[in-house]
């Protein structure tokens, strides 16, 4: 395989990444596949990196901007690849009533990280979401698919060292 730069200037292998190729060969190259195919890549690859953004462009005939902009118009989407463990706190309004900020505050003060970032090693990252469903338990917090209710900083100092642990 041949090792390209993409426009972001990541390396990726472009011309011969066999999964992306794999993934648009079940579709046929109608626009109307476009989010099925985001999808796909999303779980993938954690995220949807530039130069896919480019192929899956080329592959339906659309432009990279129609892509771009599907991608950042649904929040399920991402651009950047999420840590290992991607924490994610509620700040939907009875978590936030009941004191979910300050549980995304020392997510963000033990990581060293903000929403939206990923820590240097990869493991961690963080988001901040709306309502989750779980609104009896506030406030909550999720790793990956793990929820946490009921959340206290003391909870998730203990939450985040037993994944700490796990490196």
């Amino acid at each position: 395989m041949e090792e390209k730069k993409c426009k972001c200037n990541c390396k990726m292998e472009k011309v011969a990444d066999e999964k992306l190729q794999n993934i648009l060969s079940k579709y046929s190259k109608d626009k109307s596949n476009l989010i099925q195919i985001l999808n796909q890549v999303q779980e993938t690859y954690g995220y949807i990196p530039m130069y896919a953004q480019e192929e899956i462009a080329s592959y339906l005939q659309i432009s990279a901007a129609e892509v771009y902009g599907v991608i950042t118009f649904y929040s399920r989407f991402t651009l950047k690849p999420k840590g290992k463990y991607n924490i994610a706190v509620c700040l939907g309004t009875a978590c936030y009533v009941k004191g979910s900020e300050k549980i995304l505050d020392r997510v963000k003060e033990k990581l060293g990280i903000d929403v939206g970032e990923t820590t240097k090693d990869g493991m961690f990252s963080i988001e901040a979401t709306r309502c989750i469903g779980a609104c009896g338990l506030a406030p909550v917090f999720t790793v990956n698919d793990e929820v946490y209710g009921k959340a206290t900083i003391a909870k998730v100092d203990e939450v985040i060292e037993k994944y700490m642990s796990r490196k």
